[in-house]
This record gives C-alpha cells, structure tokens and sequence, in this order.
C-alpha cells in the first residue's frame, strides 16, 4: 500500500467526483492512503463542491475554488522549494497540457529577456492516431477506437482483447532518440506517466514535475536548448516541445539541419 500526502485531483465535475469516490473506497480497503485530498475547480458550483461522495472522508476533503493554471503556479512553485515524495496528481481526461504550460510560464518568469515558445513537433511519433491542436499540442494514441474513461490500461487490452504490446513512454524515448540520430538538438524527454494506483484512478507524482524544471533549466543554461514534454498513460498522451532561445533575448535559432544521413534508413 502506497501512502501519499496530498493527492490533487483536477477537476470537481462528474470525473472528480468519480476519482474523489474511487480513492475513498481505496482507502477504506486499505489499497493506498492519503493525508489530503485537494479538488481543484474554479466552479463553485461543481458537483464535488456541492455533493462530494458520500464516501469521502470530509476532514481530508479540501475544495480549491480556482483556475488550474493559478492553482498549479503557487502548489508547483512551492513544490521546487521543497519537492515532495509523496504526492500526486490526478488529471482529467478533457484537460490542456497543464504541466508543459506550467513549465513553460516557468521558462519565461525565469528568462524574461529571451525566447520562450513552444515549437510544433515535426515529424511527429509513428502511433496510430495523432492530432496537432490549435495551441501546438500533438495529441496521441495507439487507439484508434474510443477507450472507457477507467480503463487501468491492463496488459491485456479490453477492445483488442490480446496483449497490449505498446506504451506510449517508451515510444516517445524512443522518437527523442531518433531525433537526435538525425542530428537534430532535441533533449529530455520529461515524461509525466499516468499510471492506475488503486480503485481505477491514474495519477502521475509531483516529484517527476518538479524533475522536469529542472531538466528545463539545466537545458537553458547551456544556451539555446529544446525539451520535449509529456504528459501520458501507456496509451494516450499529449506533446509539446519546449524551445528556448539563446541567452541575452535573441531568437530561437532555426531547426538545424541533419549532420547525418541514412543513420536510421
């Protein structure tokens, strides 16, 4: 059994309720603990703030009435200050990528004269369905059915009902590596892997966030610098890439061109 401090749920609408009901009962069979429970939404209305589960232990239960952007700048900057071992994040499957856009305000509040943007991945990783989104996101799937929002992604795959022979991190390392191969500057990938820890909830940890600060700014320090960032399950993810420019407010410098041919046929 896994004991957390704080498990952050994002959302209060019928997916946080759904989480918020699933970790009690978790805890009630003694599969995982937690000190603090924090559901996040800027609805005061939202269902977990106006008829939590009946389940749910209320003196652990804590509503945060704000936008997850807000919300996430002062816990995750607090968390670099004092990284935790023991908490976690449980997203929702409608959400933006909040922990690239997180490291990406960081970026441009800790190089405020230089370059900061996002930059589109191209070519994008060979799985079977993907979309790039208004906002630069590559969306991505090794589905191309529509999956159950709880499924725990088990080793054999409910629709295909044979082995799950994919896993979306190992594959984005994969990509990250035959980028650099053809010669271009490509670092991490920070990969935020949501993975099933009790009761049919996904959650990745706080600490993998505050690793990926990190990694950004130790990249930024050498000078122009690009960071693919991740946030997945063994079948789902979204992907950005984070590019910084050269120190002292110059562009980004443009795509470099292969140094290699033929390296992966």
């Amino acid at each position: 059994m896994r004991d957390y401090d704080t498990i952050v749920v994002v959302g209060g609408g019928c997916y946080g309720a759904y989480y918020v009901r699933q970790l009690s009962r978790a805890v009630a069979a003694r599969a995982l603990s937690f000190r603090h429970l924090v559901v996040v939404d800027r609805d005061p209305a939202c269902r977990v703030a106006t008829a939590p589960p009946p389940e749910v232990d209320r003196s652990r239960l804590q509503m945060v009435i704000d936008d997850w952007t807000s919300y996430f700048d002062g816990y995750l900057g607090a968390a670099t200050e004092s990284p935790p071992n023991d908490d976690a994040i449980v997203p929702s499957p409608l959400m933006p990528h909040l922990m690239y856009q997180w490291l990406l305000r960081r970026a441009r509040g800790r190089w405020p004269g230089r370059r900061v943007e996002t930059r589109p991945l191209d070519p994008v990783p060979a799985v079977p369905w993907t979309r790039a989104a208004p906002d630069g996101t590559q969306y991505v799937s090794f589905a191309e059915w529509m999956c159950p929002v709880n499924c725990v992604e088990p080793a054999r795959c409910p629709k295909t009902r044979g082995d799950r022979s994919w896993s979306l991190p190992p594959t984005v390392e994969a990509y990250v590596r035959e980028e650099r191969a053809r010669g271009h500057a490509l670092s991490g990938p920070a990969i935020f892997h949501c993975t099933h820890r009790a009761y049919g909830v996904g959650m990745f940890d706080v600490c993998d966030v505050v690793a990926a600060d990190r990694l950004v700014a130790a990249e930024g320090a050498t000078g122009a610098s690009a960071v693919l960032v991740g946030t997945m399950s063994h079948c789902h993810g979204a992907l950005n890439i984070l590019e910084l420019g050269e120190a002292g407010g110059g562009n980004s410098p443009a795509r470099p061109q292969p140094v290699t041919e033929g390296v992966l046929g």
